[in-house]
């Protein structure tokens, strides 16, 4: 029997960034690959708008800008493009050397878990994450219960870890020197009220 083998095409970071500037849709670009995002759930949006309206909010006036979703991550250490859900970035934010829409430092990243990335995010990509040398906490937030996943660095590869169940705890993040009711993360999603 005779089995054909399905060829990946790789990509330079050059040839990726010139098809994202002209595609309709974002991607990841991981070593080589091309990898398309496929859009969230209306919990998943949900939940990432409530943490950027508390962080717009409770942020204002100080040095940080606060991303979400649509701006462009590079990790140089290993040329991967991403696109976090909520990024914030101390200023003055950092771009990648000639670009203009890519940026590179941010101090706290989140992301929304969804069945289909919860893997990738909590493994690989977090470990992409923590080569950045101003990354200092990682917020995962379940869509589908009332579930956080916390990590705070406290010095040279060591993180701690932190999870939390319950709508009616506050979230200290550290980093931003913020605290946040988790009940308010999940605010307006039909699960905390079944």
């Amino acid at each position: 029997m005779i089995t054909a083998e399905t060829e990946i095409k790789t990509y330079t970071p050059e040839e990726y960034l010139e098809l994202e500037i002209v595609c309709e849709t974002r991607n990841e670009y991981r070593h080589g690959e091309i990898i398309p995002m496929t859009g969230g759930t209306p919990d998943h949006n949900e939940i990432a708008g409530n943490l950027n309206a508390f962080l717009k909010f409770a942020l204002r006036g100080q040095p940080y800008r606060i991303f979400i979703a649509d701006q462009r991550l590079w990790i140089p250490t290993i040329n991967i493009y991403t696109y976090p859900d909520i990024m914030v970035l101390k200023k003055p934010i950092e771009l990648q050397t000639g670009r203009k829409d890519t940026v590179i430092n941010p101090c706290f990243i989140a992301e929304v878990l969804s069945k289909s990335t919860q893997n990738y995010d909590r493994s690989e990509k977090f470990a992409f994450y923590r080569t950045i040398p101003t990354f200092q906490e990682y917020l995962l937030i379940d869509q589908s219960r009332v579930h956080i996943e916390h990590y705070i660095k406290t010095g040279a590869n060591q993180w701690i870890f932190s999870e939390y169940d319950h709508p009616n705890i506050t979230l200290s993040l550290n980093t931003l020197e913020l605290q946040i009711l988790i009940a308010d993360l999940y605010e307006n999603i039909d699960f905390i009220n079944s």
